[in-house]
Parts: C-alpha cells; sequence; structure tokens
C-alpha cells in the first residue's frame, strides 16, 4: 500500500517534537479535540509548537485550533507556534490563514518544506573534511545549541538552556546528534531521531563562516549513517528551511508538503 507522504510528513514532525516535550524537564504532550500540544515549556520557541490534529475545510475549524492553542501557551508565557500544513487546509483558506491567525496573536513565521527519502545518493561535489564528534556532554550539546542560536538569531542563553537535555543526542534508541568541527571549530550541527522507524533528521545548522562549504551535508551523512549502522533506519524524513532545501535536493530528498509556520511571542503571566 502507498505511503500517504503527506500524512508521514506531518506525523513525523509531531511525533519529533513529542520526543523533545517528553524528554524536556518541563515539558508536555497533549491530545486537545482542536490540536496537538508538544511543548518543552521552554523560552525557545522553537520547542513549543501546537500541530493540527486533521485536514480542515472551513474557517471555524482553523479559528478553534488557534484559540485552542493560544489558550494552552498563554497562561504559560513562553513563545510558541502554530504549525499548519498547506495541503491540510481547503484551497480557498490558505490565502486567507494570516488574517484568521492575526487575532490569536499568531503572525506569519517561517515555511518550511516536508521531505523524504529512501536512501541518499551519492555526493554530487567533494565534501569538507571535519572531525565529527557526538553530542554527548555539556559542551557538545551546547555547541549543538550555539550553532542553532547563530542560525535562527536566538538568544544563546536561551537555546541552550532548552537543548541542554542529554536523551537529545545520547543515542542508544534516542536521539544522536553530532557536531562538525573545521579547523577547530564547531562548524555545523545535525540531530537524527528514530521514529516509528523512520529517522528524523532535525537541528540541522551552519555558522555563517562555514557555509557554502558542504559542512551541513556532511555532518547529516555522518549523523544518518550512524542512524543506519546502529538501528537499521534507511527511510529519512525532514523539514527543510529554505536555506536548506538545495542541499536536501541534492542530497536525494524529494519535496511532499510544505508547513507554515505561525508565531506567537511570549505573553506576561
Amino acid at each position: 500500500m502507498p505511503i500517504d507522504e503527506i500524512l508521514e510528513s506531518n506525523v513525523q514532525f509531531l511525533n519529533a517534537w513529542r520526543f523533545f516535550a517528553r524528554h524536556s524537564p518541563t515539558g508536555e504532550v497533549l491530545d486537545l479535540p482542536d490540536v496537538h500540544i508538544a511543548s518543552s515549556n521552554v523560552s525557545w520557541m522553537m520547542l513549543n509548537v501546537a500541530f493540527l490534529r486533521a485536514p480542515l475545510k472551513t474557517e471555524e475549524e482553523l479559528k478553534r485550533a488557534a484559540a485552542a492553542a493560544a489558550g494552552y501557551f498563554a497562561p504559560r508565557g513562553n513563545a510558541w507556534m502554530l504549525a499548519v500544513c498547506e495541503d491540510w487546509l481547503a484551497p480557498e483558506l490558505r490565502p486567507r490563514a494570516a488574517e484568521l491567525l492575526a487575532p490569536y496573536g499568531l503572525k506569519t513565521g517561517m515555511d518550511t518544506t516536508g521531505m523524504v527519502t529512501d536512501r541518499l545518493v551519492e555526493p554530487v561535489r567533494p565534501l569538507p573534511e571535519l572531525e565529527f564528534r557526538q553530542a554527548v556532554d555539556t559542551k557538545g550539546r551546547n555547541d549543538v545549541a550555539d550553532i542553532n542560536a547563530h542560525a535562527y538569531d536566538a538568544p544563546r542563553d536561551m537555546v541552550r538552556a532548552a537543548l541542554d537535555v542529554p536523551a537529545y543526542f545520547a543515542g542508544e534508541g534516542l536521539g544522536v546528534g553530532y557536531v562538525g568541527y573545521r579547523n577547530g571549530e564547531a562548524a555545523s550541527s545535525t540531530t537524527v531521531f528514530p521514529i516509528d522507524g523512520v529517522a528524523y533528521v532535525a537541528l540541522v545548522a551552519t555558522m555563517t563562516q562555514h557555509r557554502k562549504l558542504g559542512c551541513a551535508e556532511a555532518v547529516i551523512r555522518k549523523a544518518l549513517a550512524e542512524a543506519e549502522r546502529t538501528q537499521g533506519l534507511r527511510r529519512t524524513v525532514l523539514h527543510a528551511t529554505a536555506a536548506g532545501y538545495p542541499v536536501y535536493l541534492r542530497m536525494g530528498y524529494r519535496p511532499v508538503t510544505r508547513i507554515h509556520f505561525y508565531m506567537a511571542a511570549a505573553s506576561a503571566t
């Protein structure tokens, strides 16, 4: 039976963020009637996310989802995001989504492309020589955090606090995180989570001075090779930013859907 890859992309995203939330000391996972909550309840909004439960046909359904998400996050005071799959909105809703979500404190944020592959293709260019280290200690976790803070223009201490969780990177059936070092500097990071027999790729980022050299591709390939060696995971799913999209295409990923993030600022409690 063919895989519904749009559904797979949404479920993988949700379950990866549930992984973050379940292993965070402050995290919570809830399945509300109108929305799924997968929140680490940290200051960094990237780990506080609400997800649609199913495709939506009407304005009222979208509003109920936003209201439920806001009802959860607003009392807690942290910034958060609502993930909206483009293919899960009726065509007439798509151009009006930002307008409909604005009353709930949500503003248009980043867009991502859900991508998948069953097998990476060979590199199309030589990759840089990096020193790969698994992020199994505080330094490694801080390096992953610092690279991502730089890439997403977020406060370093905020991201360090959110990602200082051993289970995210420790391996042995949990997340496997790697940092690639170039010329002695932490250059690029990747984490792979085993989600329902699939390798989900997250926290991919590269420091500005090391970009356009193939560092991200090199560290992704390292992390995926380890996931396949230790857990037999071959199929992989990820959600690409605009910057990462060309990299993933070169590696053999193909697009299956688009997911838009609407962002809400921290609120006073």
